[in-house]
Protein backbone atom coordinates (compact mmCIF):
# COMPACT_ATOMS: atom_id res chain seq x y z
CA UNK A 1 0.00 0.00 0.00
CA UNK A 2 1.22 3.43 -0.48
CA UNK A 3 2.26 5.46 2.27
CA UNK A 4 0.17 8.90 2.26
CA UNK A 5 0.72 11.30 5.35
CA UNK A 6 -1.50 12.15 7.29
CA UNK A 7 -1.72 15.95 6.70
CA UNK A 8 -5.20 17.31 7.80
CA UNK A 9 -4.64 15.41 11.32
CA UNK A 10 -1.16 16.65 11.39
CA UNK A 11 -2.07 19.99 10.33
CA UNK A 12 -5.28 20.37 12.98
CA UNK A 13 -4.05 19.16 16.13
CA UNK A 14 -0.96 21.00 15.35
CA UNK A 15 -3.12 24.12 15.31
CA UNK A 16 -4.78 23.06 18.42
CA UNK A 17 -1.88 22.16 20.70
CA UNK A 18 -0.16 25.68 20.37
CA UNK A 19 -3.62 27.73 19.73
CA UNK A 20 -4.50 29.46 17.20
CA UNK A 21 -3.27 33.02 17.96
CA UNK A 22 0.30 31.29 18.19
CA UNK A 23 0.21 32.19 14.66
CA UNK A 24 -0.74 35.82 14.43
CA UNK A 25 1.12 38.78 14.34
CA UNK A 26 3.32 39.06 17.15
CA UNK A 27 2.58 35.32 18.50
CA UNK A 28 4.66 32.78 19.68
CA UNK A 29 4.66 30.69 16.10
CA UNK A 30 4.57 33.92 13.92
CA UNK A 31 7.11 32.36 11.47
CA UNK A 32 4.82 29.43 10.78
CA UNK A 33 1.81 32.25 9.53
CA UNK A 34 1.13 33.10 6.17
CA UNK A 35 0.93 29.50 4.86
CA UNK A 36 3.95 28.78 5.96
CA UNK A 37 2.90 26.03 8.21
CA UNK A 38 0.99 24.21 5.65
CA UNK A 39 3.27 24.85 2.75
CA UNK A 40 6.18 23.25 4.88
CA UNK A 41 4.13 20.24 6.20
CA UNK A 42 3.04 19.42 2.32
CA UNK A 43 6.26 19.36 0.93
CA UNK A 44 7.52 17.50 3.33
CA UNK A 45 4.76 15.01 2.66
CA UNK A 46 5.62 14.90 -0.90
CA UNK A 47 8.97 14.32 -0.16
CA UNK A 48 8.54 11.43 2.01
CA UNK A 49 5.65 9.96 -0.51
CA UNK A 50 7.87 10.10 -2.99
CA UNK A 51 11.40 9.61 -1.92
CA UNK A 52 11.37 7.56 0.89
CA UNK A 53 8.07 5.74 1.60
CA UNK A 54 9.44 3.65 -2.06
CA UNK A 55 12.61 2.77 -0.03
CA UNK A 56 10.96 1.46 3.05
CA UNK A 57 10.27 -1.96 2.08
CA UNK A 58 13.63 -2.51 0.30
CA UNK A 59 15.35 -1.51 3.62
CA UNK A 60 13.65 -3.55 5.19
CA UNK A 61 14.05 -6.61 2.84
CA UNK A 62 18.03 -5.75 1.60
CA UNK A 63 18.73 -3.81 4.73
CA UNK A 64 22.40 -2.30 5.54
CA UNK A 65 25.41 -4.56 4.67
CA UNK A 66 29.12 -4.72 6.27
CA UNK A 67 31.38 -5.26 3.92
CA UNK A 68 35.50 -4.81 4.86
CA UNK A 69 35.23 -2.35 7.52
CA UNK A 70 32.54 -0.86 5.12
CA UNK A 71 28.87 -0.19 5.51
CA UNK A 72 26.18 -0.49 2.13
CA UNK A 73 23.00 1.05 2.76
CA UNK A 74 20.14 -0.15 1.11
CA UNK A 75 19.60 0.35 -2.68
CA UNK A 76 18.42 4.37 -3.27
CA UNK A 77 19.26 5.55 0.37
CA UNK A 78 22.65 7.78 -0.85
CA UNK A 79 20.45 9.23 -3.62
CA UNK A 80 17.75 9.67 -0.99
CA UNK A 81 19.89 11.34 1.61
CA UNK A 82 21.46 13.61 -1.20
CA UNK A 83 17.72 15.05 -1.58
CA UNK A 84 16.96 15.23 2.06
CA UNK A 85 20.40 17.44 2.21
CA UNK A 86 19.57 19.40 -0.83
CA UNK A 87 16.18 19.96 0.08
CA UNK A 88 17.21 21.70 3.13
CA UNK A 89 15.45 19.27 5.60
CA UNK A 90 18.30 19.08 8.23
CA UNK A 91 18.63 22.52 8.79
CA UNK A 92 15.02 22.94 9.28
CA UNK A 93 14.88 23.57 13.41
CA UNK A 94 18.99 24.23 13.80
CA UNK A 95 19.57 28.12 14.67
CA UNK A 96 20.25 30.51 12.19
CA UNK A 97 23.49 31.48 13.47
CA UNK A 98 24.27 27.61 12.80
CA UNK A 99 23.29 27.61 9.36
CA UNK A 100 19.77 26.44 10.71
CA UNK A 101 16.10 27.67 9.88
CA UNK A 102 14.63 28.06 12.96
CA UNK A 103 11.66 27.26 12.73
CA UNK A 104 9.52 25.63 15.88
CA UNK A 105 10.08 22.50 17.42
CA UNK A 106 6.51 21.85 16.83
CA UNK A 107 6.84 22.00 13.28
CA UNK A 108 9.72 19.86 13.30
CA UNK A 109 7.90 16.96 15.20
CA UNK A 110 4.91 17.63 12.88
CA UNK A 111 7.30 16.66 9.89
CA UNK A 112 8.93 14.13 11.99
CA UNK A 113 5.82 12.17 11.88
CA UNK A 114 5.48 12.61 8.44
CA UNK A 115 9.41 11.14 7.65
CA UNK A 116 9.14 7.86 9.89
CA UNK A 117 5.85 7.13 8.77
CA UNK A 118 7.33 7.20 5.20
CA UNK A 119 10.27 5.06 6.28
CA UNK A 120 11.73 4.91 9.49
CA UNK A 121 14.91 3.77 8.92
CA UNK A 122 15.86 6.19 6.95
CA UNK A 123 14.95 8.68 8.78
CA UNK A 124 17.12 7.69 11.86
CA UNK A 125 20.13 9.08 10.84
CA UNK A 126 18.97 12.47 10.56
CA UNK A 127 16.90 11.74 14.06
CA UNK A 128 20.52 11.88 15.76
CA UNK A 129 22.60 14.42 13.73
CA UNK A 130 19.19 16.32 15.21
CA UNK A 131 20.01 15.76 18.87
CA UNK A 132 23.79 15.75 18.40
CA UNK A 133 23.05 19.61 16.87
CA UNK A 134 21.52 20.31 19.84
CA UNK A 135 24.21 18.98 22.48
CA UNK A 136 27.03 20.61 20.57
CA UNK A 137 25.54 24.15 20.22
CA UNK A 138 24.72 24.27 23.90
CA UNK A 139 27.84 22.44 25.30
CA UNK A 140 30.98 22.78 22.92
CA UNK A 141 33.63 25.46 22.83
CA UNK A 142 33.40 27.75 19.62
CA UNK A 143 36.50 26.02 17.63
CA UNK A 144 34.42 22.86 17.98
CA UNK A 145 31.32 24.79 16.95
CA UNK A 146 33.23 26.60 13.94
CA UNK A 147 34.71 23.02 12.87
CA UNK A 148 31.65 20.67 12.85
CA UNK A 149 28.24 22.23 13.93
CA UNK A 150 28.05 24.31 10.63
CA UNK A 151 28.42 21.14 8.62
CA UNK A 152 26.01 18.80 10.77
CA UNK A 153 23.27 20.98 10.33
CA UNK A 154 23.56 21.06 6.70
CA UNK A 155 23.73 17.67 6.38
CA UNK A 156 26.87 17.84 5.01
CA UNK A 157 28.30 15.24 7.84
CA UNK A 158 25.61 13.40 10.00
CA UNK A 159 26.58 12.51 13.82
CA UNK A 160 25.73 9.92 16.10
CA UNK A 161 25.88 9.07 19.86
CA UNK A 162 27.80 6.67 21.55
CA UNK A 163 26.49 5.96 25.60
CA UNK A 164 25.65 1.87 24.94
CA UNK A 165 28.50 -0.50 26.13
CA UNK A 166 27.87 -4.46 26.73
CA UNK A 167 28.26 -4.56 30.29
CA UNK A 168 26.84 -1.20 30.56
CA UNK A 169 23.83 -0.10 28.87
CA UNK A 170 20.69 1.74 31.28
CA UNK A 171 23.74 1.65 34.46
CA UNK A 172 25.97 4.08 32.76
CA UNK A 173 27.80 4.31 35.76
CA UNK A 174 29.99 0.82 34.30
CA UNK A 175 31.22 2.59 31.93
CA UNK A 176 34.71 1.52 30.72
CA UNK A 177 35.65 3.39 27.79
CA UNK A 178 38.96 5.80 28.46
CA UNK A 179 40.34 9.41 27.33
CA UNK A 180 43.35 10.07 28.11
CA UNK A 181 45.02 13.37 27.99
CA UNK A 182 47.52 14.23 25.13
CA UNK A 183 48.53 17.78 26.15
CA UNK A 184 47.67 19.47 23.21
CA UNK A 185 43.53 20.24 24.04
CA UNK A 186 42.81 16.83 22.20
CA UNK A 187 42.48 13.42 24.24
CA UNK A 188 43.27 9.61 23.33
CA UNK A 189 40.03 7.59 23.01
CA UNK A 190 39.85 3.93 23.95
CA UNK A 191 37.30 1.43 24.07
CA UNK A 192 33.91 0.04 22.82
CA UNK A 193 30.30 0.69 22.12
CA UNK A 194 27.41 -1.07 20.84
CA UNK A 195 24.49 0.22 19.65
CA UNK A 196 25.46 2.67 17.66
CA UNK A 197 23.04 3.79 14.89
CA UNK A 198 24.17 4.26 11.50
CA UNK A 199 27.77 4.92 13.66
CA UNK A 200 29.03 4.01 9.85
CA UNK A 201 27.56 4.38 6.41
CA UNK A 202 27.99 5.35 3.06
CA UNK A 203 25.89 8.83 2.62
CA UNK A 204 28.49 11.10 3.37
CA UNK A 205 31.96 12.04 3.85
CA UNK A 206 32.37 12.03 7.50
CA UNK A 207 30.73 10.74 10.82
CA UNK A 208 30.68 12.88 14.12
CA UNK A 209 30.66 10.03 16.95
CA UNK A 210 29.48 12.19 20.50
CA UNK A 211 31.43 9.09 23.32
CA UNK A 212 30.42 9.00 26.80
CA UNK A 213 34.21 8.43 28.33
CA UNK A 214 36.38 7.74 31.19
CA UNK A 215 39.38 10.43 32.37
CA UNK A 216 42.02 9.16 34.43
CA UNK A 217 41.56 9.71 37.78
CA UNK A 218 37.69 10.37 37.55
CA UNK A 219 35.23 10.01 40.17
CA UNK A 220 33.62 6.39 40.19
CA UNK A 221 29.74 6.83 39.11
CA UNK A 222 28.20 8.86 36.54
CA UNK A 223 29.94 11.46 38.02
CA UNK A 224 33.04 10.50 36.10
CA UNK A 225 31.74 10.88 32.86
CA UNK A 226 32.87 12.96 30.64
CA UNK A 227 31.86 13.76 26.70
CA UNK A 228 33.69 14.12 23.44
CA UNK A 229 33.57 14.76 19.84
CA UNK A 230 35.38 12.05 17.95
CA UNK A 231 35.55 12.35 13.82
CA UNK A 232 35.67 9.34 11.60
CA UNK A 233 38.14 11.80 9.17
CA UNK A 234 40.32 14.31 10.94
CA UNK A 235 42.05 17.42 9.05
CA UNK A 236 44.94 16.84 6.97
CA UNK A 237 48.15 19.50 6.53
CA UNK A 238 45.84 20.83 4.15
CA UNK A 239 42.53 21.44 6.05
CA UNK A 240 40.85 18.74 4.31
CA UNK A 241 39.58 15.77 6.28
CA UNK A 242 41.05 13.02 4.39
CA UNK A 243 43.09 11.76 7.86
CA UNK A 244 41.49 8.30 8.95
CA UNK A 245 40.87 8.56 12.91
CA UNK A 246 41.49 5.36 15.10
CA UNK A 247 37.65 4.51 15.30
CA UNK A 248 36.31 1.60 13.24
CA UNK A 249 33.02 -0.04 12.91
CA UNK A 250 33.40 -3.76 13.92
CA UNK A 251 30.46 -4.97 12.92
CA UNK A 252 26.61 -4.71 12.49
CA UNK A 253 23.67 -5.88 14.90
CA UNK A 254 21.09 -8.55 12.98
CA UNK A 255 17.60 -7.30 14.72
CA UNK A 256 13.94 -7.97 14.35
CA UNK A 257 13.56 -4.89 12.48
CA UNK A 258 14.59 -1.27 10.97
CA UNK A 259 16.84 -3.31 8.86
CA UNK A 260 17.83 -0.61 6.89
CA UNK A 261 19.61 1.42 9.57
CA UNK A 262 22.84 0.29 10.38
CA UNK A 263 23.30 -0.50 13.82
CA UNK A 264 26.71 -0.60 14.78
CA UNK A 265 29.34 -1.88 16.94
CA UNK A 266 31.96 0.68 17.25
CA UNK A 267 35.61 0.51 18.28
CA UNK A 268 37.62 3.21 19.31
CA UNK A 269 41.61 3.18 19.65
CA UNK A 270 42.76 -0.41 18.35
CA UNK A 271 45.79 1.68 16.48
CA UNK A 272 46.75 3.69 19.69
CA UNK A 273 43.83 6.01 20.66
CA UNK A 274 40.99 7.42 18.78
CA UNK A 275 41.20 11.51 18.58
CA UNK A 276 38.62 13.23 20.21
CA UNK A 277 38.15 16.73 22.13
CA UNK A 278 35.73 17.50 24.68
CA UNK A 279 32.27 19.14 25.04
CA UNK A 280 31.70 20.57 27.65
CA UNK A 281 33.52 20.32 30.90
CA UNK A 282 35.46 17.70 32.12
CA UNK A 283 33.84 14.83 34.56
CA UNK A 284 30.30 16.85 32.96
CA UNK A 285 29.35 14.52 29.79
CA UNK A 286 26.45 13.10 30.68
CA UNK A 287 24.61 16.71 31.33
CA UNK A 288 25.89 17.20 27.92
CA UNK A 289 24.19 13.85 26.80
CA UNK A 290 21.24 14.11 28.41
CA UNK A 291 21.01 17.59 26.11
CA UNK A 292 21.08 14.86 22.94
CA UNK A 293 19.02 12.48 24.79
CA UNK A 294 15.97 14.83 25.64
CA UNK A 295 15.70 15.88 21.65
CA UNK A 296 15.85 12.35 21.05
CA UNK A 297 13.14 10.92 23.16
CA UNK A 298 10.96 13.12 21.87
CA UNK A 299 11.92 12.06 18.54
CA UNK A 300 11.26 8.57 19.40
CA UNK A 301 7.76 9.46 20.53
CA UNK A 302 6.85 11.01 17.28
CA UNK A 303 8.66 7.65 15.56
CA UNK A 304 5.71 5.87 17.45
CA UNK A 305 2.81 8.02 16.69
CA UNK A 306 4.95 7.68 12.57
CA UNK A 307 4.35 4.08 13.20
CA UNK A 308 0.64 3.29 14.22
CA UNK A 309 -0.68 5.95 11.78
CA UNK A 310 1.26 4.27 9.24
CA UNK A 311 -0.21 1.05 10.57
CA UNK A 312 -3.58 1.74 10.74
CA UNK A 313 -3.96 3.54 7.23
CA UNK A 314 -2.70 0.38 6.29
CA UNK A 315 -5.02 -1.97 8.31
CA UNK A 316 -8.09 0.52 7.32
CA UNK A 317 -7.38 0.36 3.33
CA UNK A 318 -7.28 -3.41 3.95
CA UNK A 319 -10.42 -3.44 5.76
CA UNK A 320 -12.57 -1.59 3.56
CA UNK A 321 -11.47 -3.99 0.29
CA UNK A 322 -11.48 -7.17 1.96
CA UNK A 323 -15.02 -9.20 2.50
CA UNK A 324 -15.72 -11.63 4.02
CA UNK A 325 -18.51 -12.49 6.20
CA UNK A 326 -21.76 -11.27 6.89
CA UNK A 327 -21.65 -8.17 9.24
CA UNK A 328 -24.74 -8.44 11.67
CA UNK A 329 -28.10 -7.11 9.92
CA UNK A 330 -26.30 -7.80 6.34
CA UNK A 331 -27.80 -10.08 4.19
CA UNK A 332 -24.51 -9.78 1.61
CA UNK A 333 -20.73 -10.52 2.17
CA UNK A 334 -19.65 -7.67 3.96
CA UNK A 335 -16.63 -5.85 3.68
CA UNK A 336 -14.66 -6.67 7.37
CA UNK A 337 -14.81 -3.09 8.15
CA UNK A 338 -18.53 -3.87 8.78
CA UNK A 339 -18.00 -6.41 11.84
CA UNK A 340 -18.17 -4.82 15.25
CA UNK A 341 -14.78 -6.36 16.57
CA UNK A 342 -12.87 -5.20 13.86
CA UNK A 343 -14.51 -1.78 13.93
CA UNK A 344 -13.29 -1.42 17.40
CA UNK A 345 -9.61 -2.92 16.57
CA UNK A 346 -9.49 -0.06 13.82
CA UNK A 347 -11.17 2.47 16.22
CA UNK A 348 -8.51 1.90 18.70
CA UNK A 349 -5.63 1.98 16.55
CA UNK A 350 -7.10 5.65 15.49
CA UNK A 351 -7.89 6.82 18.68
CA UNK A 352 -4.59 6.19 20.38
CA UNK A 353 -2.82 7.09 17.47
CA UNK A 354 -4.57 10.61 17.94
CA UNK A 355 -3.95 11.06 21.54
CA UNK A 356 -0.45 10.28 21.19
CA UNK A 357 0.38 12.64 18.55
CA UNK A 358 -1.49 15.20 20.78
CA UNK A 359 0.72 14.84 23.51
CA UNK A 360 3.89 14.76 21.47
CA UNK A 361 2.47 18.33 20.20
CA UNK A 362 1.71 19.53 23.19
CA UNK A 363 5.51 18.65 24.85
CA UNK A 364 6.86 20.53 21.05
CA UNK A 365 5.12 23.41 21.68
CA UNK A 366 5.73 23.71 25.32
CA UNK A 367 9.86 23.41 24.27
CA UNK A 368 8.65 26.33 21.90
CA UNK A 369 7.38 28.20 24.66
CA UNK A 370 10.28 27.81 26.85
CA UNK A 371 12.43 29.20 24.16
CA UNK A 372 10.62 31.99 23.08
CA UNK A 373 8.62 33.48 25.35
CA UNK A 374 9.73 36.73 26.77
CA UNK A 375 8.56 36.45 30.26
CA UNK A 376 11.06 34.37 32.18
CA UNK A 377 8.42 32.78 34.51
CA UNK A 378 6.40 31.76 31.41
CA UNK A 379 9.71 30.22 30.06
CA UNK A 380 10.62 29.04 32.93
CA UNK A 381 7.33 26.71 33.44
CA UNK A 382 6.92 25.95 29.87
CA UNK A 383 10.94 24.20 30.09
CA UNK A 384 9.33 22.44 33.48
CA UNK A 385 6.18 21.20 31.47
CA UNK A 386 8.50 19.71 28.50
CA UNK A 387 10.43 17.87 31.47
CA UNK A 388 7.07 16.73 32.55
CA UNK A 389 5.62 15.46 29.29
CA UNK A 390 9.26 14.07 27.88
CA UNK A 391 8.67 10.58 29.21
CA UNK A 392 4.88 10.35 29.16
CA UNK A 393 5.63 11.61 25.12
CA UNK A 394 8.50 8.90 24.48
CA UNK A 395 6.54 5.85 26.51
CA UNK A 396 2.84 6.24 25.94
CA UNK A 397 3.66 6.62 22.39
CA UNK A 398 6.17 4.07 21.78
CA UNK A 399 3.86 1.70 24.05
CA UNK A 400 0.55 2.52 21.72
CA UNK A 401 3.49 1.74 18.40
CA UNK A 402 3.55 -1.53 19.51
CA UNK A 403 0.30 -2.21 20.56
CA UNK A 404 -1.56 -0.43 17.34
CA UNK A 405 0.93 -2.61 14.66
CA UNK A 406 -0.17 -5.88 16.67
CA UNK A 407 -3.60 -4.59 16.52
CA UNK A 408 -2.93 -4.50 12.61
CA UNK A 409 -1.76 -7.62 11.71
CA UNK A 410 -5.05 -9.06 13.66
CA UNK A 411 -7.01 -7.18 11.34
CA UNK A 412 -5.18 -8.66 8.18
CA UNK A 413 -5.72 -11.88 10.01
CA UNK A 414 -3.28 -14.59 8.30
CA UNK A 415 -2.53 -12.38 5.97
CA UNK A 416 -0.93 -9.97 8.39
CA UNK A 417 1.54 -12.84 10.02
CA UNK A 418 2.60 -13.00 6.03
CA UNK A 419 5.63 -11.01 5.07
CA UNK A 420 4.36 -9.53 1.70
CA UNK A 421 1.22 -7.41 2.88
CA UNK A 422 3.53 -5.17 5.05
CA UNK A 423 1.46 -5.45 8.30
CA UNK A 424 4.35 -7.27 10.12
CA UNK A 425 7.11 -4.83 9.63
CA UNK A 426 4.97 -2.30 11.03
CA UNK A 427 5.38 -4.51 14.14
CA UNK A 428 8.90 -5.38 14.00
CA UNK A 429 10.77 -1.65 13.26
CA UNK A 430 8.09 -0.34 15.97
CA UNK A 431 9.35 -2.61 18.52
CA UNK A 432 12.57 -1.06 19.10
CA UNK A 433 10.98 2.59 19.97
CA UNK A 434 10.05 1.17 23.49
CA UNK A 435 13.65 0.16 24.41
CA UNK A 436 15.87 2.69 22.81
CA UNK A 437 16.84 6.34 24.14
CA UNK A 438 15.70 5.14 27.83
CA UNK A 439 13.63 1.75 27.67
CA UNK A 440 10.11 2.83 28.72
CA UNK A 441 10.18 1.58 32.27
CA UNK A 442 12.92 3.83 33.08
CA UNK A 443 10.92 6.73 31.34
CA UNK A 444 8.35 5.56 33.87
CA UNK A 445 10.67 5.99 36.78
CA UNK A 446 11.81 9.05 35.79
CA UNK A 447 8.57 10.41 35.74
CA UNK A 448 7.73 9.72 38.74
CA UNK A 449 10.92 10.36 40.45
CA UNK A 450 12.07 13.56 39.11
CA UNK A 451 9.04 14.95 36.92
CA UNK A 452 6.08 14.69 39.17
CA UNK A 453 8.39 16.52 41.86
CA UNK A 454 9.28 19.20 39.74
CA UNK A 455 8.94 22.67 42.04
CA UNK A 456 7.02 20.30 44.54
CA UNK A 457 4.70 19.47 42.59
CA UNK A 458 3.71 22.46 41.38
CA UNK A 459 4.33 21.67 37.18
CA UNK A 460 2.58 18.63 37.86
CA UNK A 461 -0.71 20.20 40.00
CA UNK A 462 -0.81 22.79 36.82
CA UNK A 463 -1.17 20.13 34.72
CA UNK A 464 -3.54 18.29 36.46
CA UNK A 465 -5.51 21.80 36.73
CA UNK A 466 -5.64 21.90 32.91
CA UNK A 467 -7.12 18.88 32.56
CA UNK A 468 -9.81 19.42 35.26
CA UNK A 469 -10.27 22.52 33.15
CA UNK A 470 -10.94 20.67 29.77
CA UNK A 471 -12.81 17.70 31.41
CA UNK A 472 -15.54 20.14 33.38
CA UNK A 473 -16.36 21.13 29.48
CA UNK A 474 -16.95 17.46 28.51
CA UNK A 475 -19.70 15.91 28.34
CA UNK A 476 -18.61 12.56 28.88
CA UNK A 477 -17.95 11.40 31.89
CA UNK A 478 -15.01 9.29 31.86
CA UNK A 479 -13.25 12.21 30.96
CA UNK A 480 -13.31 13.64 34.33
CA UNK A 481 -12.76 10.17 35.88
CA UNK A 482 -9.61 9.72 34.27
CA UNK A 483 -8.25 12.92 35.30
CA UNK A 484 -8.95 12.62 39.10
CA UNK A 485 -7.71 8.66 38.69
CA UNK A 486 -4.35 10.51 37.73
CA UNK A 487 -4.83 13.53 40.48
CA UNK A 488 -5.16 10.72 43.31
CA UNK A 489 -2.48 8.28 42.06
CA UNK A 490 -0.31 11.09 41.20
CA UNK A 491 -0.16 12.65 44.66
CA UNK A 492 0.03 9.00 46.34
CA UNK A 493 3.23 8.64 44.23
CA UNK A 494 4.57 12.01 45.32
CA UNK A 495 3.97 11.10 49.00
CA UNK A 496 5.22 7.74 48.90
CA UNK A 497 8.19 9.17 47.14
CA UNK A 498 9.12 10.77 50.32
CA UNK A 499 8.13 7.54 52.69
CA UNK A 500 8.40 4.53 50.81
CA UNK A 501 10.35 4.72 47.22
CA UNK A 502 10.00 1.39 46.62
CA UNK A 503 6.14 1.04 46.30
CA UNK A 504 6.43 3.99 44.31
CA UNK A 505 8.58 2.37 41.35
CA UNK A 506 6.68 -0.68 41.53
CA UNK A 507 3.48 1.83 40.58
CA UNK A 508 5.61 3.90 38.06
CA UNK A 509 5.05 2.20 34.97
CA UNK A 510 1.32 1.73 35.08
CA UNK A 511 1.45 5.60 36.47
CA UNK A 512 2.93 6.79 33.05
CA UNK A 513 0.34 5.17 31.24
CA UNK A 514 -2.43 6.52 33.51
CA UNK A 515 -1.28 9.61 32.93
CA UNK A 516 -1.12 9.33 29.79
CA UNK A 517 -4.87 8.48 29.21
CA UNK A 518 -6.12 11.27 31.26
CA UNK A 519 -4.11 13.66 29.28
CA UNK A 520 -4.93 12.14 26.26
CA UNK A 521 -8.56 12.06 26.71
CA UNK A 522 -8.96 15.63 27.55
CA UNK A 523 -7.19 16.43 24.18
CA UNK A 524 -9.16 14.15 21.95
CA UNK A 525 -12.03 15.70 24.22
CA UNK A 526 -10.91 19.43 23.16
CA UNK A 527 -10.35 18.24 19.79
CA UNK A 528 -14.18 17.40 19.43
CA UNK A 529 -15.12 20.52 21.09
CA UNK A 530 -13.16 22.74 18.68
CA UNK A 531 -14.04 21.03 15.58
CA UNK A 532 -17.28 21.33 16.29
CA UNK A 533 -17.72 24.88 17.35
CA UNK A 534 -15.90 25.49 14.39
CA UNK A 535 -18.37 23.27 12.39
CA UNK A 536 -15.46 21.61 10.71
CA UNK A 537 -15.94 19.16 8.20
CA UNK A 538 -14.29 16.63 10.29
CA UNK A 539 -15.93 17.07 13.23
CA UNK A 540 -17.72 14.28 13.35
CA UNK A 541 -14.83 12.06 13.20
CA UNK A 542 -13.35 14.03 16.13
CA UNK A 543 -16.59 13.56 18.37
CA UNK A 544 -16.81 10.01 17.49
CA UNK A 545 -13.04 9.36 18.17
CA UNK A 546 -13.32 11.57 21.48
CA UNK A 547 -16.12 9.09 22.73
CA UNK A 548 -14.57 5.75 21.69
CA UNK A 549 -11.44 6.54 23.57
CA UNK A 550 -12.88 8.14 26.57
CA UNK A 551 -15.72 4.84 26.58
CA UNK A 552 -13.43 2.50 25.60
CA UNK A 553 -9.74 3.43 26.52
CA UNK A 554 -9.55 5.91 29.06
CA UNK A 555 -11.98 3.96 30.94
CA UNK A 556 -8.81 1.86 32.41
CA UNK A 557 -7.57 4.92 34.22
CA UNK A 558 -9.14 3.80 37.90
CA UNK A 559 -8.08 0.54 37.48
CA UNK A 560 -4.71 1.57 37.00
CA UNK A 561 -4.69 3.97 39.63
CA UNK A 562 -6.41 1.00 42.18
CA UNK A 563 -2.88 -0.78 40.54
CA UNK A 564 -0.67 1.70 41.55
CA UNK A 565 -2.01 2.64 45.08
CA UNK A 566 -2.88 -1.00 46.50
CA UNK A 567 -1.15 -3.59 44.49
CA UNK A 568 2.40 -2.56 45.23
CA UNK A 569 3.15 -5.39 47.89
CA UNK A 570 2.07 -7.21 45.11
CA UNK A 571 4.78 -6.68 43.55
CA UNK A 572 7.39 -6.37 46.67
CA UNK A 573 5.93 -9.53 47.85
CA UNK A 574 6.02 -11.71 44.30
CA UNK A 575 9.93 -12.85 44.04
CA UNK A 576 8.52 -16.02 45.49
CA UNK A 577 6.83 -16.70 42.54
CA UNK A 578 9.83 -16.19 40.70
CA UNK A 579 12.13 -18.73 42.51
Amino acid sequence: MTYRAPIDDILFQLRLAAGEEAFADGGLLADLGEGVLEHTVTEAAKFAETTLAPLNQIGDRVGARFEDGDVVTAPGWREAYALWRSGGWNALAADPDDGGMGLPALLNAACTEIWNGANMAFALCPLLSHGAIDAIGAHANATLKEVYLRRIVSGEWTATMNLTEPQAGTDLALLRTRAEPTGDSAYRIFGQKIFITYGEHDLVSNIVHLVLARLPNAPAGTRGISLFLVPKFLPDANGAFTRRNDVKCAGLEHKLGIHGSPTCIMSFGEAGGATGFLVGEENRGLACMFTMMNNARLAVGVQGVAQAAHATQHALAYARERKQGRAPGVEKISSIIEHPDVMRMLLAMTSLTAAARAICFETAVSLDRAKRENAPDAARMAEARASLLTPVAKAFSSDIANEVASLGVQVFGGMGYVEETGAAQFMRDARICAIYEGTNGVQAMDLVTRKLPLFDGAVFHQEIADMRALAQASACAPVGAAVEACAAAGDFLLHAMQNDPVRALAGATPYLRLFALARGATLLDKAARVASAASAAHAARWTALARFFAENIAVDAPGLAQQIMTGGDAVMQGRAALE
